[in-house]
């Protein structure tokens, strides 16, 4: 009976399947709760609104983490009925560190600390891991689960993008200080300093508050605009690339694997077929 309790409750707390009412109206109000916070976490910046309406901002952020907090501990206690995660202490262990668990943990954790001692200028500053309530929407996106999608079957090329981008940003950083350090020491004093400038030319950003102005620096800055645009190009056409393969095998009709009959998405044969 217990067993078959904690299986309900994870279907239910996990994205609702077809057909199942409960675990859709709960995905529901959890996204309308979600949603809630993050106006309320943009709004409450206002000093104006902030000042009106204090209570109301109070009342929002201990309901909702109430609410967090008891899913949360639901999610943990009922992860077991899944088979990744069957053991009752290790089965746990890795459910809650998985990368949407420590989301939903981040998202209630400050909201306890003062009542652990913590000194209360580092709560202040925690403050800011509110936002990862935004990010748990992740867990009822498809659009988010499409990108990780295409990111986890690119990620050897992207790794090898970055790396050869961060040793591009060295280089130039390196380069523009020797060349300029002796005419602009405030400005290019070291190399960790001149890499502001090369992160905002790699990126063709150029905001204009650093700049070389020997010839030297200046055929350097320019060398390093182009190489910029071109880096930049390559981890772009790498995820449009997958973007665009990973629609079209959405778009790809489904076949039943034992009579090869084309099928909808979720199931049932196409009439006349």
């Amino acid at each position: 009976m217990l067993d078959r309790s904690r299986e309900r409750v994870w279907q239910i707390l996990n994205v609702a399947r077809p057909g199942d009412a409960l675990s859709h109206l709960f995905d529901v109000l959890l996204i309308t709760l979600i949603i809630v916070n993050v106006v309320a976490l943009i709004v409450e910046t206002v000093d104006s609104v902030h000042r009106a309406a204090p209570t109301l901002f109070a009342w929002i952020n201990v309901v909702s983490v109430l609410i967090f907090t008891v899913e949360y501990l639901l999610r943990l206690w009922s992860c077991t009925a899944d088979p990744l995660y069957r053991s009752s202490v290790t089965g746990r262990l890795r459910w809650a560190i998985t990368p949407l668990a420590l989301i939903d943990l981040l998202a209630v954790l400050p909201f306890y600390l003062p009542f652990l001692g913590v000194d209360l200028r580092f709560t202040r500053a925690a403050r800011l891991f509110r936002i990862f309530r935004m990010a748990r929407l992740t867990r009822y996106s498809q659009a988010l689960h499409v990108l990780q999608r295409v990111i986890a079957r690119r990620k050897e090329e992207l790794i090898t993008t970055s790396f050869i981008l961060l040793l591009l940003l060295l280089f130039a950083a390196s380069l523009m200080y020797f060349a300029e350090n002796d005419v602009q020491p405030q400005v290019f004093s070291s190399i960790p300093a001149a890499m502001w400038w090369a992160v905002v030319t790699l990126t063709t950003v150029g905001y204009g508050d650093v700049y070389p102005v020997t010839s030297l620096g200046r055929m350097l800055a320019a060398l390093v605009a182009v190489l910029g645009i071109a880096m930049l190009a390559v981890p772009t056409s790498i995820l449009g690339a997958s973007f665009a393969e990973e629609i079209a095998a959405q778009r790809e009709p489904l076949h039943c694997p034992h009579c090869g009959r084309e099928v909808r998405e979720r199931g049932g044969f196409i009439p006349g077929r």
